[in-house]
């Protein structure tokens, strides 16, 4: 249902299910994480009215969970960037994993995700340093050309590159002349 993205590692796909709506992945070294990718795969969408709280937590100096409030995924916003770098300390806030006895080690953070409905998502604060970062997707209309810049259409370099395939198939060193 989830995926989780660290750049630099592989995507996680399978959240270990701690109760029938919450989920964790586990982010080994955590310390040298800057941004994590929380998506929903696209295989199971959210029932109707539902969607995904993201939690952080990292171990405190004691060893025991600090959960912080990323944001939210949904249905329709099935993905989203997470900033993590500057949650490592500060204080933890109220989280839907707090009665949960998840096995964890020292140096492995967790992203959590809380199946609850979207009016409550609606009404939760991330915590302020999160920052969630997104891309706008943008039309060819929007965008305004510059005499310093070319556009090339997509169409012509897939033609470009399927050409070169060919001759590479009929001459692996045609290149060369």
């Amino acid at each position: 249902m989830f995926g989780c993205l660290v750049a630099g590692r592989l995507v996680q796909t399978a959240a270990q299910q701690v109760a029938e709506d919450k989920f964790v992945f586990d982010l080994p070294d955590y310390e040298s994480i800057n941004h994590v990718v929380v998506f929903m795969l696209g295989t199971i969408p959210f029932p109707e009215g539902m969607g995904g709280s993201v939690y952080f937590s990292y171990p405190d100096s004691n060893g025991m969970p600090v959960w912080q409030l990323l944001g939210f995924v949904t249905n329709g916003k099935p993905s989203a960037i997470f900033k993590i770098s500057g949650l490592k300390s500060g204080e933890g806030s109220q989280h839907p994993f707090g009665a949960m006895n998840i096995v964890r080690t020292p140096s492995v953070a967790q992203i959590g995700i809380s199946v609850e409905l979207l009016d409550s998502l609606a009404q939760q604060t991330p915590v302020g340093n999160a920052a969630v970062s997104s891309v706008d997707s943008f039309t060819q209309a929007q965008m305004t050309p510059s005499p310093s810049e070319m556009f090339i259409p997509a169409n012509v370099v897939l033609k470009w590159y399927e050409n070169f395939q060919r001759r590479l198939a009929q001459n692996p060193l045609f290149w060369k002349t």
